[in-house]
């Protein structure tokens, strides 16, 4: 019998899917745990169009992204860090610290585990961090500035 996935389903693929599975294992588990439909014409145009509104939605978040990427160009987050004779920081700035600094200061919210490499800074001056803001497209950088 061939069925469209509702959801994802382990050993049998994600959602969107057609497989094709025994007729007991469709009626008796996919069907019941509501994880999947028979396929038939009204099902197909169905998943044609939420194929269409997914496709949809991705676009608009590559595009979101990109405009947050602009916006990152222009920002340089400064900290103010202690430092000893020959210039060694006491400590660093971690991602979380960036994060929470760019939602306070420019009201842009990322998520600290999209920062690439995500190294603590304990360098004076410049250092450009990367974020993935989009499924390893879109790459913006975060220009950040230590300070004593």
């Amino acid at each position: 019998m061939k069925v469209i996935l509702k959801s994802d389903v382990k050993k049998l693929g994600k959602k969107g899917d057609i497989v094709e599975v025994a007729d007991g294992y469709a009626r008796n588990f996919l069907f019941r745990q509501n994880l999947a439909v028979e396929v038939s014409k009204k099902s197909m145009e169905i998943l044609d169009e939420e194929k269409l509104q997914m496709s949809l939605q991705e676009k608009q978040l590559e595009a979101d992204a990109k405009q947050i990427k602009k916006q990152l160009e222009s920002i340089v987050l400064e900290f103010k860090v202690k430092s000893g004779k020959d210039g060694r920081v006491f400590g660093s700035v971690s991602g979380k610290q960036i994060t929470e600094q760019l939602l306070q200061q420019h009201n842009i919210k990322i998520d600290k585990r999209k920062i690439i490499h995500g190294q603590a800074i304990n360098t004076m001056g410049y250092t450009d961090v990367q974020v993935d803001l989009y499924k390893n497209k879109v790459i913006g950088v975060i220009r950040v500035h230590l300070s004593a």
